[in-house]
This record gives structure tokens, sequence and C-alpha cells, in this order.
């Protein structure tokens, strides 16, 4: 087959056009094709050539085939160009937060667009892992380098959280019991979701796996009447977190400890992981089985929130995991069972709330778009535009379904008072 029958940028009839209008300069009737624009065209294929437009440094625009494009991205310079060539999963995110790469138009939808095309032409879950395990290695969750990697993520001050997260300060997936629901009507319902799941009644005692800011151990606290335990790596977020609690009259129920999961003592009637599994790498999971299985009471109850995927895909996106949150990992449900098999656990109920995490972020980055000025005039351009695409991809992913939220429920193999029915999830408030 002759290259013009391959590429229809290089027949006379399908002329690319500049951004006057005008057809690009041929040579013998036909178009000139430079090597740059021929690797644009291999480059939009690896992903599934999705209708997006990509202009280079030149300013002549490259259309997408079909017209209509969702959206514009603008190379700055050659640098770039090769750059995001060579590791687009890494370098894409770093130009973009540095302005060498813009994009015109909805940026959720732009990511979201690409992430669907890319899983049509690889197949839903993603492709081989291969090369980008090849090119970046996730930073390792040991006790010393789960420190290094909490700290990069959410050490970077209460207060640049408290201008785009809720009243309450919680960073994880909020429950919409209805799509108008506001975000603090959404995360005091999440809150409520998982503690009926965990059947809490007051006098309980609950040991809490990764605390954030302390939002679900105030809430089991305050509404449950329980006596809550909760460990984090963070430094700021057990100071604010203690801060709170205060406050509130709550330091009597909760106890708030900075150390690592792995040094959890004691025995409790409920175990909860809101969010960190994430953190904890699969290398780790047999540890966090035997943690639990050694604090959780013959009758008590778990319950494990997490990002997770379709199936098994070697490291997360290596801009994420490198700029935004080192050593995460978002397990498919056949890895996550090595915390429970090991030990026998029985899971009991399992609920994917991905469309839920959509909305959740929709909110996170409409007040993080309304604080753009505070959050430039303290850390700059780059991060502004950093925390813009991981907000906005995360909203894509989910969209896309790259990404899912489980929750899972388990017991011990010999707990038989379980109720019939899931009605208990969906009833009143408090206990």
């Amino acid at each position: 087959m002759k290259r013009n029958d391959m590429d229809p940028l290089s027949l006379p009839g399908g002329a690319e056009r500049g951004s006057d209008g005008a057809a690009l300069p041929e040579q013998g009737g036909q178009r000139v094709l430079t090597p740059e624009r021929w690797l644009v065209r291999k480059l939009l294929d690896t992903v599934g050539s999705p209708p997006i437009a990509l202009t280079l440094w030149d300013g002549q625009p490259l259309e997408p085939e079909p017209a209509d494009p969702v959206a514009r991205v603008r190379v700055r310079d050659r640098r770039a160009f090769y750059r995001l060539l060579r590791h687009p999963d890494l370098h894409f995110g770093d130009d973009y937060a540095a302005g060498r790469i813009q994009v015109e138009g909805d940026l959720v939808a732009f990511l979201t667009t690409v992430d669907r095309y890319r899983q049509a032409r690889n197949g839903y879950g993603g492709g081989r892992p291969g090369l980008t395990a090849r090119l970046h290695r996730a930073r390792h969750n040991t006790l010393e380098g789960s420190q290094h990697n909490v700290h990069h993520h959410y050490d970077l001050g209460n207060d640049f959280y408290a201008l785009w997260l809720d009243e309450e300060m919680v960073y994880t997936c909020a429950y919409f019991p209805h799509w108008e629901a506001s975000l603090e009507e959404a995360q005091r319902a999440k809150m409520d979701h998982v503690a009926r799941k965990l059947q809490l009644s007051p006098g309980d005692t609950v040991v809490e796996a990764g605390c954030g800011w302390g939002s679900l151990a105030r809430h089991f606290a305050r509404e449950y009447g329980c006596h809550v335990r909760a460990f984090n790596l963070s430094s700021e977020q057990i100071a604010y977190a203690r801060e709170r609690a205060e406050q509130e009259g709550l330091s009597d129920r909760i106890e708030y400890v900075q150390d690592d999961y792995r040094n959890v003592t004691g025995t409790y009637d409920a175990f909860v992981s809101v969010g960190m599994l994430e953190h904890v790498g699969t290398d780790h999971y047999r540890d966090l089985g035997e943690v639990i299985d050694r604090t959780l009471t013959d009758n008590g109850r778990a319950l494990v929130h997490s990002i997770g995927r379709n199936r098994p895909m070697g490291p997360m996106n290596p801009w994420i995991e490198r700029r935004i949150f080192p050593g995460a990992y978002p397990p498919a449900l056949s890895e996550m069972t090595e915390i429970f098999e090991p030990m026998a656990f029985s899971i009991q109920d399992v609920e994917n709330l991905r469309l839920h995490y959509d909305r959740t972020l929709q909110h996170w980055l409409e007040r993080f778009g309304r604080s753009e000025e505070a959050v430039r005039d303290r850390f700059g351009d780059s991060f502004l535009r950093a925390w813009r695409l991981y907000l906005s991809g995360s909203i894509a992913a989910f969209r896309a379904g790259t990404l899912q939220l489980f929750q899972l429920v388990f017991t011990r193999p010999t707990d038989n008072d379980l109720p019939l029915t899931r009605d208990y999830l969906y009833g009143g408030g408090g206990g």
C-alpha cells in the first residue's frame, strides 16, 4: 500500500489547512508532511485517534477527523513535543503545569474523551502495563516510605485544603442521596452510610486506619456514641483533628494517634479504613489483613473504602504518582482479596460508588476554581495548573470508568448476626 493510501493527510484532496484557512504548502501536487506532523498522527493513534485538535508551535493546526473537536491542545515548543512523544503519561502533566502545553476548551471533557478512546483502543481497564512499568516505578510504602509519601500530599497546609473541601474537611468520596445534595449533605450521608454498614451502636469501640482530618471519628463519636482510636501519619492533619475534637467536646471519646496503621494495638468492635488503601501498596495487603485480624473482636465488623480499577494494571498514571500522590496504587477487587482471604474473613457487602466520586470531584473542582487566586498567590501558577489537571483528570477517570470506588464490608466467618436484607443501609440517621 502506498503512503497516499494510508495517510489521508498526504492526499491533495484532503489538504490540511493553516490557521488562516489556507492550505499548507505543497510540492509536486502533494502537501509537505513534516516529521513532527507525521508523529502527531502517530501520537493520536496511540490513544485511539480521539476528536481533538492539536496545534504545534508554528501556529498551524492539525484538525482531527472528524472535525468539530472536543478541545484544542497547543504544544508551545519542540522540546515539549518530543517529551510528550517519549513519555506522554508523565510529560503531558509536567508540561501542562509549566504552561508549555495548553488545552483550549473544557479540560474535563478533553481528558474524559482521551480516556474513553484509549480504553476502546486498548481494552477496557487499560492496555498492557509493560511500558509504563519499565519507565516508572512507584515509590514504596515501607514505614519510612509511607511517612514521606503522606507528607508530600497531605502536609501542604490545612488552609489549602480548607479552600475547597467541605466544612468537615472530608477528603474522600461523598454519598449523594440525591443529585442536588450539597457537598456538606453528601459527606454527612457518606459517614452515616459507613456507620450503618458497620452497624454501630453507642459504646462500640472503633479503630480507624488513615483518618485524614478526623471527620469520620468525630461523626462516629458525636452521632453514634462510639469510642474511636484514629491513626494517621500526617502531622498537620492530626493537629487539626485534635483541635476540632477539643472544640467540640469529643476528646474523651476520640484518640488521634500519629502513627502507621501497622502499629495499631488493642481490640475493637469495628475496623474502618476510608481512603487509605490506595496508599498501602499490594505488597502490604497481607500486613493490613493481619492488623485487622489481631484487632477485631470475634463478632466485629470491618469496612474498607478505596479507589480501585477494573483489573490489575501495574503502576498508576506516573504523573499522578510522582507529582501528586507518591506511592499510590488503586487496586482491582481481585487484588484486594489478599487482605481478606489469608485471614479467612467473609466478605458481606460490596458496593461501587464510582458515580458518587465523579459528583464529589465536580464539587471540589468548582470550589477550587473559585479559590484559584488564593492558590496562585501561595503556590504559584505551576502548582495551580497541576492541581487543576489532577482534579479534572480524576473526574475524567471516574466518568470514563477507568477508576472505581469500592466499599467492602467483611466479618469473621462465624458471625451469623447479620441482617437478612439491605434495608438497614438506607434507614434513618444516627444511632
